[in-house]
This record gives structure tokens, C-alpha cells and sequence, in this order.
């Protein structure tokens, strides 16, 4: 059940959160991987996957707040309850929980600093990604351009020939109507 949920909303928010910023989604999963390690060696814990998926699955649910989820059996609630509803689950369970809440309070500490204090307290940005990762993973153009023109690097440019076609254009002819 971790594999998938890790997989489901890693997969939303570095094709839809960070669809244009790889280097965004990088330093949110570096960020998290190294303050689990850091919990991890704090509280001597072999394993941290179950922190790593609720750290993913906060950061989704937090940026997705309203959209509506289905847990087991059908059951439908908004997004922002989904972690606290797996740590209720893993608690009934017998897992103790401990390890959803590590996740928990690791991915509301990212949210918080990157997202939630700059935007709606005003503060400084106090994480910020460093530009060596967008080195690595360089922005991407989103899918679709502007309408009515063509994209820039695609442009030719005019050296005065052919009524300014650089030269490039051919003359086709009228071609056949149709219709007739």
C-alpha cells in the first residue's frame, strides 16, 4: 500500500505542482529524504519509508487541499485529512504510528518554509532551491505556447529577401480548390 500511495502522489506533484520545475520537486524530495535521515539517526531508525511516503503524500495534500479523495471502502473525504487518516489507520492497526507522524511533521515542515510562511505570513523565503540542482534539471516550457504566433526559438530571421522570408520560403502555387 506504500509503493502505491509513493508512487501516486510523487507522480502528481512532480507532473502537475512542479511540471515546469524539476529542480522544485528535486529539492523537495532531497529535502525530506535529509531530514528523515537526520530523524533517523537521531532515534536510531533502520527504516524510513513509511515517514518518506506520508512526507510525499502531506506536501500533495496540503497543495490539494479541497480535491476529494477515496480511502477504503469507498470512503470519500477531502485531501488535507488523508494523512491523519492513514495515521489513525496505521494506529488501529497496531503500528504505533510514530513513523506516520515523523512524515507528517517532515512534510509540514517543507510546506511550511517554502509555501505556507512566504506566501500567507509575509516572511522570507527561508528555503530556497540552489542553483546547481537547476543546473541538473533546467526549467521546462510548459505545454502549450502562445496563441497567434510561433514560439521563439522557431522564428526565422529576416534578412530582406522574398518579402522578409529570409530566403527560406518557396512558392508553392494555388494548389487544387476543393469543392468543384
Amino acid at each position: 500500500m506504500n509503493l502505491y500511495f509513493l508512487y501516486s502522489y510523487s507522480t502528481r506533484l512532480e507532473t502537475e505542482t512542479f511540471a515546469s520545475s524539476p529542480a522544485d520537486y528535486a529539492f523537495m524530495m532531497l529535502f525530506i529524504w535529509l531530514c528523515l535521515v537526520i530523524i533517523g539517526f537521531a532515534l536510531n531508525l533502520l527504516i524510513l519509508m513509511d515517514p518518506l511516503v506520508l512526507s510525499v503524500l502531506y506536501v500533495w495534500c496540503q497543495l490539494n487541499k479541497d480535491t476529494v479523495v477515496s480511502f477504503w471502502f469507498g470512503t470519500r473525504f477531502k485531501a488535507m485529512y488523508l494523512p491523519w487518516v492513514l495515521f489513525a489507520f496505521n494506529l488501529i492497526i497496531g503500528s504505533g504510528g510514530m513513523m506516520e507522524l515523523f512524515g507528517i511533521l517532515v512534510g509540514h515542515l517543507y510546506f511550511f518554509l517554502m509555501f505556507k510562511y512566504p506566501q500567507d505570513f509575509g516572511g522570507a523565503q527561508l528555503l530556497t532551491v540552489p542553483n546547481f540542482l537547476y543546473r541538473f534539471f533546467p526549467k521546462t516550457r510548459p505545454g502549450m505556447g502562445g496563441f497567434g504566433q510561433a514560439p521563439a526559438s522557431r522564428a526565422r530571421p529576416d534578412d530582406g529577401n522574398n518579402g522578409g522570408g529570409g530566403g527560406w520560403r518557396h512558392n508553392w502555387g494555388r494548389g487544387q480548390q476543393l469543392g468543384n
